[in-house]
């Protein structure tokens, strides 16, 4: 019962924040040293039920995908340039998440990184908030090459736990002309590639831990699989809507504010 209610728990934050510039992964590791478990048993379970967040845009923008599919087999170029800026911003987090695995899996362990990035993130999104102005680049195939290659080599940072992937994204695409909601819905479509890949290395990684029974199990990542997709669902509808009314500057505070309490609770 303890790992079903842990599996609950972690499937809505995961449903909660993967969309969010908040950092999806910094939450989780905040959240398994309030909850006492033992992060190595679960890390492959927080890899998977990110893909429950992904079918959820899967499913929001089933229309996009629909028309960017039927596009491509007419060769309409609007469609091809949607495929080619996704696939390009997904290249350099694709190469330098085979070359530093290790090292990004040792940051993992560290909710003192999470609290600093999750701080310093939060003042850079106030900082560009009021310091960029509204692009006028609007619809994911509109975004020049150059600056798809410019938001691909930002999404990096988020290899640092607690910087948030979605939050690298959004800021670089605001940073290089994008307007918020193409900024958004950019990092929603660059999430597919990049969580799918993810979750191929961490499986591929942790195959022997598998084997010997040292992880979670399929129930317990089903369960957290659905509880993540059905979260998201609402939350990505609410994200936008916001986003449009107030930008992100809510998402700095909200930063801030739990990075310096997992701060006090860390050094306390």
């Amino acid at each position: 019962m303890h790992d079903i209610i842990t599996a609950i728990i972690l499937g809505i934050v995961e449903g909660v924040t993967e969309f969010l510039p908040v950092s999806s992964t910094g939450h989780l590791i905040l959240a398994s040293a309030l909850l006492k478990y033992d992060p190595a048993y679960w890390a492959l379970f927080n890899i998977v039920i990110q893909l429950g967040a992904i079918l959820a845009i899967v499913v929001l923008y089933w229309r996009t995908f629909w028309a960017v599919l039927t596009g491509l087999a007419k060769f309409d170029p609007v469609s091809i340039r949607f495929v080619r800026n996704i696939l390009v911003a997904f290249i350099p987090a694709a190469v330098l998440g085979v070359l530093l695995h290790k090292q990004i899996e040792a940051l993992l362990g560290s909710p003192m990184t999470v609290a600093v990035a999750l701080i310093v993130g939060g003042v850079a999104i106030l900082a560009i908030e009021r310091t960029v102005k509204e692009g006028n680049v609007k619809g994911v195939a509109e975004i020049p090459l150059p600056k798809v290659v410019g938001i691909g080599l930002i999404q990096c940072l988020a290899m640092i736990p607690g910087v948030s992937r979605s939050g690298a994204t959004i800021l670089g695409a605001l940073s290089l002309g994008v307007e918020r909601r193409t900024a958004a819905e950019f990092s929603f479509f660059l999430a597919i590639p990049t969580m799918l890949g993810a979750t191929v290395l961490e499986l591929v990684s942790k195959r022997h831990e598998l084997a010997a029974g040292n992880a979670v199990g399929p129930g317990m990542i089903a369960i957290g699989f659905v509880v993540a997709f059905l979260v998201a669902l609402v939350v990505v509808r609410w994200f936008v809507g916001l986003v449009g009314r107030t930008g992100f500057s809510p998402f700095g505070w909200y930063r801030i504010v739990i990075g310096a309490l997992a701060l006090v609770l860390i050094l306390r």
